[in-house]
């Protein structure tokens, strides 16, 4: 919080997330406030609010999942959060460098390949994938190295803390075997922030706005925030084989 920030009133100091709460007319895509709405009460139990509930969602990607969340269940489950490098490495064609993860082509033959938005964003989702929300798991087809999910559907947290600029031109290089990310968030656009990446797009990615249903697709995320497009995956390191 910057210096001197007035205090919120105590009616809005309760636990809630970001549901995506898309118009029903056109508006500007400068303005993602929008499209997403602070509900107190929203949470991975009851994602649209504290009416609702997970009933029909059983298979679906866990969402509204800050980071804190997320580390908490993987150290929980003997597991952790992927880094950046590792989760892109896992979302990519074997031995390739392709723009998406099934080649360089977003739908061939015009088949739908991840869950994201086709329409007029943020007011007119066409569901052309067979969705307009989070899918459930196994929905498409596995990655070349039988992962699902890997893109689309729901962004998903890594280690990393977010650096602004694109991964690739970043610190790392290509001689690095599994490299990490920087020491702290650096992102001008929000100097006070404490953010971690996410990878992969979501749901509500679309050609028109955040187009990052991909590999390299990539955003912060606030480490205390949840959303109704975030979720994550847990990974573990293989234990060396005995000689």
């Amino acid at each position: 919080m910057a210096p001197r920030t007035p205090k919120p009133l105590e009616q809005d100091l309760q636990p809630g997330s970001f549901v995506f709460s898309p118009p029903s007319y056109p508006v500007p895509l400068d303005n993602y406030s929008v499209w997403w709405r602070w509900v107190i009460g929203a949470n991975w139990q009851h994602p649209q609010g504290p009416n609702s509930d997970l009933e029909g969602l059983e298979n679906h990607l866990v969402v509204h999942i800050a980071y804190e969340d997320a580390e908490a269940f993987a150290k929980w489950a003997g597991k952790r959060l992927p880094t950046e490098a590792e989760w892109e490495r896992a979302a990519r064609p074997i031995g390739e460098h392709t723009e998406f993860a099934w080649g360089d082509e977003l739908s061939p033959n015009g088949k739908y390949l991840a869950n994201y938005f086709q329409g007029s964003f943020p007011n007119e989702n066409q569901g052309s994938d067979g969705f307009t929300g989070t899918a459930p798991v196994k929905s498409f087809p596995a990655n070349a190295k039988g992962l699902y999910d890997m893109i689309g559907n729901v962004w998903e947290l890594c280690s990393d803390f977010y650096e602004v600029e694109d991964f690739e031109n970043n610190c790392h290089t290509t001689t690095e075997v599994n490299p990490k990310g920087p020491k702290e968030t650096k992102d001008p656009n929000d100097p006070l922030a404490v953010k971690h990446v996410i990878k992969g797009g979501s749901f509500i990615c679309s050609e028109q706005y955040c187009s990052n249903y991909k590999p390299s697709g990539r955003e912060g995320s606030m480490y205390d925030t949840g959303m109704s497009h975030t979720g994550f995956r847990c990974v573990k390191d293989i234990e060396p084989s005995n000689p």
